[in-house]
């Protein structure tokens, strides 16, 4: 019945956002068509996801929907960077941040728990993510903003490309880490049990191309429902940060929130560990570094700097699901603890 009803609700909302694109309908109206049409598109972005998992194992499968989910995010930001929306680019990439480690990984927790009493994630790449989100928001993130302060917007700008340049090589070499050269040394055994009795719903062939034109659907959609964004501002009240940091990052990543909630709500908690984690990771160390060297093309370079609102923000919310994360389990009341720390810090960039 979910199934049906996500595929009428994509087959009659891709259409009417490209109608409505054309035709200028009012921006509320294509705001919410936009919005219900990315949740029912990210339907199949789960399920070919699930797919994946199943034939090549939740690290593979994880990655694979972390860098399609980010892919629509990468391609927004740089619409905003040529337009010169710095502030914009960065507030929603914390966002993201907030957004994956927080309610993502919160409402994962929260949902599986409430139907399985102690859910078991692989606690070897838990720890191995900890000290890798650890380095890149309280060290990579922070300390462009320390050094800056007695720095010209010149030297501020060629610290952010050297820390960029460091943070994608680590990245690659952490890839090749856990997919090459380490793959399976640290297999769970709940992920043995998962590939060897499931079958996928797709091969993956399917699975890989519905991923692909799923995400460019997306990636359409979401390029217009930017441009939404500032009449809905006005028309709630919104500030321009809490729409990067709350509204974009939320909408931008529906793909991933499915996904990871499916997973955790069919205990496969390996998967939905690695979309929330390993998305966070490949943004703050790829999609952020790729934009700042991408920025250096367009008339307003984008410097590694964040406020000190958003590095606080971060930091907090790699140290919360650090400590929640390192025992490789998770409950319900872990998963509410996380939520709880996305809506104190929501509600604090509303009212900034």
């Amino acid at each position: 019945m979910t199934k049906k009803l996500f595929m009428i609700t994509t087959a009659i909302g891709v259409p009417l956002s490209v109608i409505g694109t054309l035709l200028h309908w009012s921006s509320l109206v294509l705001f919410v068509i936009y919005c219900i049409t990315i949740i029912a598109l990210s339907s199949y972005m789960g399920r070919a996801t699930e797919s994946l998992s199943i034939i090549a194992g939740p690290r593979v499968g994880g990655l694979l929907n972390a860098t399609f989910g980010n892919a629509v995010e990468l391609i927004i930001a740089i619409f905003s960077l040529q337009a010169g929306l710095n502030g914009v680019v960065l507030a929603s990439l914390t966002g993201s941040v907030l957004g994956n480690l927080l309610l993502v990984a919160g409402l994962s927790f929260f949902i599986g728990g409430l139907k399985y009493k102690r859910q078991r994630f692989n606690v070897y790449d838990a720890r191995h993510n900890s000290g890798l989100l650890m380095f890149a928001v309280l060290i990579a993130f922070v300390i462009p903003e320390v050094f800056s302060m007695n720095m010209s917007d010149a030297e501020t700008l060629n610290l952010s490309v050297g820390i960029s340049v460091t943070l994608i090589i680590l990245y690659l070499a952490a890839l090749f880490f856990k997919l090459v050269t380490h793959r399976g040394v640290y297999k769970s055994s709940s992920e043995v049990m998962e590939h060897e009795e499931e079958e996928p719903d797709w091969g993956t062939g399917r699975a890989i191309f519905v991923l692909a034109v799923a995400t460019l659907a997306v990636a359409y959609i979401s390029e217009h429902l930017v441009h939404t964004f500032e009449y809905v501002a006005k028309s709630f009240g919104w500030t321009e940060m809490f729409i990067g940091i709350i509204i974009v990052a939320i909408v931008g990543n529906a793909a991933e929130h499915a996904s990871a909630v499916l997973m955790a709500h069919k205990n496969k908690m390996d998967v939905a560990v690695e979309i929330a984690i390993g998305s966070t990771l490949q943004v703050a160390m790829f999609v952020l570094p790729v934009l700042v060297l991408i920025s250096l093309l367009f008339e307003t370079s984008m410097p590694l700097i964040f406020s000190w609102q958003e590095l606080i923000a971060m930091a907090s919310s790699v140290l919360l699901m650090v400590v929640i994360s390192n025992d490789g389990e998770s409950n319900w009341f872990e998963g509410l603890t996380l939520i709880a720390a996305y809506v104190i810090m929501g509600i604090g960039f509303y009212l900034l």
